[in-house]
């Protein structure tokens, strides 16, 4: 298990870009008044109140900028592709954008281009590393940052603790099927196969599903409410808007969802816990690196257990069973390297399907 240093990320502002309008809630700082603002956020695919990975950014660039008088705004693409999201850089820049912050893996070829087309702006990308259209090419420049999250750990806690708290028979539902969502999801079963075989337990069922998207909709509402009628305990649900649609269900089902990226507990009372990043924390913590003079360019930066860059938001879990002390346990685990998770890739650097992941007890149904 990698073990990973450094902080980073950050930032954001925005205007709006051509076929979008500018939120006026968004900007602040001191020069708003003048239409310039110095961070940058582009949204990826969802929007900035999602109650996960968009304002997970979000609140950690404006909590460095409203403490430090920094002017700030976002920016909404107007659709999902290169295009639209170079446009939206293109409009942050435009817009006095020092440091720009890109949520998101759809951002990479973006800022493949970005950063030569703008060497004097300064880009965090978030689970992602800049690369070409055809990935032929790999380069992160000085004046980019790539930060990755060991989100296969996240999900592995977020399994664990499920399996423990009682549950034997579960669900993931995740978005589009982008690697730090496959990652999430290939750690939930590994964590509720571990936590199975310490149990004793013969057999955790898992039905996996990728909606495709990261939006709430009245179909995943009735998928999710399939599978709880089905007997399904607990869903994982992984992928910003999606979530609320699965909380809606659960409300109704009187039963648990794990929600992801933030601390989604105040979302819904059927919210059992959330499989979290450090999004707030490391965008915050990228900023103050750049406004210090130690921006970490050219690098790829890794957040995990060893570095609190994933985790369960214990204070706010309603587990009944799963205690601060099993998972303290569990945690220091994975910050000692003591458990082998696998991500979306093997050790050759191949693409894993979820079928392929090794398990003992868990039995994993894919669902089209």
């Amino acid at each position: 298990m990698k073990k990973i240093v450094a902080l980073l990320l950050a930032v954001v502002l925005t205007a709006s870009l051509a076929a979008c309008t500018t939120d006026p809630n968004a900007a602040g700082g001191a020069n708003a008044d003048t239409g310039t603002y110095e961070l940058a956020l582009i949204t990826d695919v969802g929007t900035i109140d999602d109650k996960s990975f968009n304002q997970g950014a979000w609140e950690g660039l404006v909590a460095y900028a409203e403490e430090n008088g920094i002017s700030h705004q976002y920016y909404k693409p107007a659709e999902q592709s290169d295009d639209a999201y170079l446009t939206s850089i293109d409009l942050a820049v435009e817009g006095g954008a020092k440091l720009i912050v890109t949520p998101g893996f759809l951002f990479e070829a973006p800022i493949f281009i970005a950063q030569d087309r703008y060497p004097d702006v300064h880009f965090v990308l978030i689970d992602g590393v800049p690369h070409s259209a055809d990935y032929s090419e790999y380069r992160t420049n000085d004046n980019a940052v790539g930060v990755l999250y060991a989100e296969e750990e996240a999900g592995f806690l977020a399994g664990y603790a499920a399996v423990k708290e009682g549950a034997t028979k579960l669900g993931f539902i995740g978005g589009m099927a982008v690697p730090a969502v496959i990652r999430f999801g290939y750690g939930f079963v590994q964590g509720a196969d571990y936590a199975a075989v310490e149990l004793g337990v013969d057999e955790v069922t898992v039905n996996y599903n990728y909606t495709g998207d990261f939006i709430a909709s009245p179909e995943t509402q009735a998928k999710a409410a399939a599978w709880y009628n089905s007997g399904i305990e607990t869903i994982f649900a992984c992928g910003g808007g999606l979530g609320n649609s699965v909380m809606a269900a659960a409300d109704q089902a009187g039963t648990n969802v794990i929600g992801v990226d933030i601390d989604q507990s105040g979302e819904a009372d059927s919210v059992i816990t959330s499989a979290v990043k450090g999004l707030s924390a490391s965008v915050y913590d990228c900023i103050a690196a750049y406004y210090n003079s130690e921006f970490p360019g050219g690098q790829t930066l890794v957040f995990d257990a060893a570095n609190d860059g994933v985790g369960l938001p214990m204070g706010t879990s309603r587990f009944e069973n799963f205690t601060q002390e099993d998972y303290d346990a569990i945690f220091a685990k994975l910050v000692a390297g003591e458990v082998d998770i696998l991500g979306d890739l093997d050790a050759d650097g191949n693409a894993v399907a979820v079928m392929d992941i090794p398990t003992t007890a868990v039995v994993v149904t894919e669902i089209n």
